[in-house]
């Protein structure tokens, strides 16, 4: 019976585990990492100091913005720094960093959709 159980319990994490549908390697139609978050695939694009999240479906298409609100958090070696994001346009959020972002530095997004419900993504 434990041995029943025990791969009972491996076989449901291991559907959780495909379940869980991340973009993490794969680029967005833009060319930025794309991650799941809040029911929408979550595009981030960097320009110099200049954050974007662009809002798109499951088929990578633009989806409105409207009513969405978030944040990013930069860490970049031990600076640290949050940037608010504004929704610009019809489906993107964008915010501007004090100074450029510097290659190899983590991007976490907190980012809240028009339902209310909120998620995390990190970059």
């Amino acid at each position: 019976m434990k041995k029943f159980l025990i791969a009972a319990a491996l076989i449901l994490w291991t559907g959780l585990a495909v379940a869980q549908h991340s973009h993490g390697s794969s680029k967005g139609p833009n060319g930025g990492p794309m991650q799941d978050v809040v029911g929408v695939h979550a595009e981030l694009v960097v320009a110099g100091n200049v954050v974007t999240i662009n809002v798109l479906d499951e088929s990578n298409k633009p989806v409105s913005a409207k009513g969405f609100s978030g944040s990013v958090l930069i860490v970049s070696g031990g600076a640290r720094e949050t940037v608010q994001l504004a929704v610009v346009g019809d489906s993107s959020l964008k915010g501007e960093a004090k100074a450029p972002l510097a290659a190899g530095a983590t991007v976490t997004l907190v980012l809240k959709n028009a339902a209310g419900k909120s998620g995390q993504a990190k970059f």
